[in-house]
């Protein structure tokens, strides 16, 4: 009777994840041969294996290790500076260089595009100015190009899981070292460096996750890498199996890095366990003279690069001229973009909070189990996730023609907002379940002696103390949808473009003047999830 009744109560969350995870179940049944067509996945891939396959798989490779190896050293090189190091400015150094976490890395690519490139006002600037001819910087849409944007839009992940874990016992060990008699550079060698490796190579992971599922600036400057080739294969070549099997082959990709992630979370959580007892004694290193200036220019670097360089290069046209600024078709994409962030926020936080209440009140292993198949969604990137929603539909269009799932999904409002679902509820529910961890568990044994019923208890007892938490996952997803772009551009509605979309499409015809305004836009979104994050991290410290 009792495996009767979980049974039961287990049905609606099965169908919570399988909602969740269908579009990615769907991309990886595209190897199974059911159908006719289907027949031809072996051909198909071998086809591109002899053409296009090992030029996506370099470039993605040489793209993945070079923004691997930058994101390892900026952030690593900035974490140290902050937590091991005391300067003028260290304080200040903590937030700023939080700032580029504001700016979507196409925004920082239009940017560095308008103004760095032939014809922009630099490269004009000096031409006149000097009499020379001829292109006098290098190529910013290249493989360089897209290197240093994902570096400095992208290093931040590194930088706060390093300053976390340098933060915890660094100061401390390295004082031990240094009583020890070993000096500086052993200290930070032998000490400082292993402490923090962990949290470094989580950073990376999720560095080169972001790397893998963006569109916009391999797309922009022309990189063939796996997720371009996903929407060649599907929108030029009209190729859903080919689409599908690359689609597997990068979503195998990032699981591994997910996978190496989730280990390098696990190992650093053990190597902070000791807490930090005795850090009141140590103090951080003080720097002058030379090297307080070498530490401004670790810091200051990244932040110029990664935040203030890209916003001046935005504000300028608008400075120049306001005339040639879309302000009156602007108000309507920043209302879709409100609109869908806003629907897909609501719907996000209750699924998310229906679920993590689940694990609360019945923590079985079929729960968990549901739970984290409806979590994978946030780690598959947008082109991967299209792909997966767009295939049973249309089989199913092809199948029941009559049902007009196709029109049901495709360029809808409901379309659009369930692709959101799939990548952004994981997002919701991370945040639910940081709040339910600070909730004892004895609150929940005393309602039921009380004789609350489940939804007596998260009303009363769950909700009061979860209204921080809910707010904070629903502003993640809020903010996270408007900077989407890929699922967007693609499922969209008709006539509802959006700011990412807008900013997209008018770089993409050379518009670089006008993609300002909505790119400006998005970044002031941005901003507001990074504020609450560095007010977080200065009160715990």
């Amino acid at each position: 009777m009792r495996r009767t009744s979980l049974a039961l109560r287990s049905i609606p969350l099965i169908l919570f994840a399988g909602f969740l995870s269908l579009p990615v179940l769907a991309v990886l049944a595209s190897w199974l041969p059911v159908g006719q067509g289907d027949a031809q996945a072996g051909s198909i891939l071998r086809e591109m294996a002899s053409t296009v396959l090992p030029g996506y798989v370099w470039t993605t490779l040489w793209l993945s290790l070079l923004v691997a190896v930058g994101a390892a050293i900026v952030g690593t090189g900035t974490a140290a500076m902050v937590t091991l190091f005391d300067f003028p400015g260290r304080r200040t150094f903590e937030w700023l260089l939080l700032l580029p976490l504001a700016m979507p890395a196409y925004v920082t690519a239009y940017a560095y595009t308008d103004f760095l490139q032939f014809s922009g006002p630099l490269q004009v600037g000096l031409r006149n100015t000097f009499g020379l001819e001829g292109r006098l910087l290098p190529e910013v849409r290249s493989l360089g190009g897209a290197v240093w944007v994902f570096i400095f839009s992208l290093y931040p992940y590194v930088y706060l899981l390093a300053r976390t874990a340098l933060g915890e016992r660094a100061a401390h060990l390295m004082e031990a070292a240094r009583l020890l008699g070993a000096p500086l550079s052993r200290r930070i060698r032998t000490v400082a460096l292993p402490l923090a490796r962990p949290a470094v190579a989580a950073g990376v992971a999720l560095v080169l996750m972001e790397t893998l599922a963006d569109f916009g600036v391999t797309s922009y400057f022309g990189i063939q890498t796996f997720t371009t080739g996903i929407y060649k294969a599907w929108l030029s070549m009209d190729n859903r199996l080919a689409a599908a099997q690359l689609a597997t082959i990068l979503l195998v990709l990032v699981l591994l890095l997910l996978h190496l992630e989730h280990r390098a979370q696990k190992r650093m959580r053990f190597a902070a366990s000791g807490g930090r007892a005795g850090s009141a004694e140590a103090q951080p290193v003080r720097l002058r003279g030379a090297r307080c200036a070498a530490a401004w220019a670790i810091c200051v670097l990244p932040v110029v690069m990664g935040f203030v360089a890209p916003v001046f290069f935005m504000l300028r046209p608008l400075a120049a001229d306001w005339s040639v600024l879309p302000w009156e078709r602007f108000v309507d994409w920043a209302w879709n973009s409100v609109r869908l962030g806003g629907i897909t926020a609501g719907l996000a936080v209750a699924v998310a909070l229906a679920l993590a209440f689940a694990v609360r009140r019945q923590p079985d292993r079929i729960t968990r189990g549901v739970v984290q198949l409806a979590s994978v969604g946030y780690a598959v990137p947008g082109a991967v996730i299209v792909v997966g929603l767009l295939l049973p539909v249309g089989w199913l269009q092809a199948t029941v023609p009559q049902w007009g799932v196709g029109a049901l999904v495709t360029a809808t409002a409901f379309g659009i907002v369930w692709a959101y679902l799939v990548r952004f509820c994981a997002v919701a529910l991370q945040s639910l379940q940081s709040g339910y961890a600070r909730i004892p568990p004895s609150l929940d044994a005393s309602a039921r002696m009380l004789g609350a019923g489940s939804a007596r208890l998260l009303a009363r007892v769950h909700w009061p103390l979860l209204k921080r938490s809910t707010a904070a996952a629903a502003l993640l997803v809020f903010v996270d949808v408007m900077k989407e772009l890929p699922a967007t551009m693609v499922l969209r509605p008709f006539n509802s473009d959006t700011l990412a979309v807008v900013a997209y499409q008018l770089a993409r015809d050379e518009r670089l003047g006008e993609a300002a305004l909505p790119s400006l836009a998005l970044v002031a979104v941005g901003l507001v999830p990074v504020i609450l994050l560095s007010r977080t991290l200065r009160s715990r410290a």
